[in-house]
C-alpha cells in the first residue's frame, strides 16, 4: 500500500519565493513615495483647516515649515495651488515621481491632492 506524497515541490517553492522578493522589494521601492504623498496631503489638510483667511504667501510658508518638519522634499510651498472657493480656501497639488527597479525599468507615480474635504 503506497501513499501519495503532496506538497510543495523543490521548483515551486523556488518560484514561490521568487514572486515573494519582487513583490517585497518593489513594495520597498513604491512605499516611501506613497507615504511622502500622504504626509503632504495632510499637511495642506491641517493648513486649509486652520488658516481660513491667511494669504497665499502665509500658507506657502506654513507649507514650507511643515515640509521641513515632516520631510516632504517632493514639493514646496511655491509648488502649491491656492484657490478659493466658496468662501473657503482650497490647496491643491500634483505631480509624477519616477521610482526606479532595476537597470532600466521604473515605475511612474502620478500623485494629486486637494485640501477640500472628500
Amino acid at each position: 500500500m503506497t501513499s501519495r506524497q503532496r506538497g510543495v515541490s523543490l521548483m515551486g517553492l523556488i518560484m514561490g519565493l521568487f514572486v515573494l522578493i519582487f513583490v517585497a522589494l518593489l513594495g520597498f521601492k513604491v512605499l516611501p513615495p506613497i507615504l511622502e504623498y500622504r504626509t503632504a496631503k495632510a499637511a495642506i489638510q491641517a493648513i486649509a483647516r486652520e488658516r481660513q483667511t491667511s494669504t497665499v504667501a502665509d500658507i506657502r510658508k506654513a507649507f514650507d515649515a511643515r515640509a521641513q518638519i515632516d520631510d516632504i522634499g517632493t514639493i514646496t510651498g511655491s509648488d502649491l495651488e491656492v484657490t478659493k472657493e466658496g468662501g473657503e480656501v482650497v490647496i491643491s497639488f500634483a505631480y509624477r515621481k519616477e521610482v526606479p527597479l532595476f537597470a532600466n525599468v521604473g515605475v511612474y507615480l502620478d500623485f494629486a491632492a486637494n485640501s477640500k474635504a472628500d
